[in-house]
């Protein structure tokens, strides 16, 4: 009598005096993700295991970090963008007193940081 994983497809391998499912993760394309979405793996393998194993077994964690990544990236150049305008930072401050506009930028950017990690990456 076949078992329902064998009926489906699925084969054994004998370890010793056990049989044991020839379990096979499905392959993932290869896609390129930022340090957004490595922030969020790191989150997810962290903080939320079942959800993270799920995605990794089914395939799609890797397109899942993608799309995070792409959403945080965006998220944060609009931020930068918006925050700059509304602080006056612009490019004839940069050339008129750089040091002045590196340290507004840098506060933007800190700000805009924090932003995206508390609206997308550890939630």
């Amino acid at each position: 009598m076949k078992s329902i994983y064998e009926e489906a497809g699925g084969t054994y391998a004998r370890q010793g005096n056990y049989e044991l499912p020839n379990l096979i993760i499905p392959p993932e394309k290869e896609i390129e993700i930022g340090v957004w979405g490595q922030r969020y793996r790191r989150h997810l393998k962290q903080h939320h295991r079942i959800r993270y194993y799920n995605l990794l077994t089914a395939g799609t964690l890797n397109g899942h970090l993608a799309e995070i990544d792409q959403q945080a990236e965006r998220l944060f150049q609009s931020l930068v963008s918006v925050l700059s305008e509304q602080e006056n930072v612009t490019e004839k401050l940069k050339a008129n007193r750089p040091m002045e506009w590196v340290q507004k930028m840098n506060s933007i950017r800190n700000r805009a940081t924090k932003i995206v990690n508390s609206e997308l990456i550890y939630i």
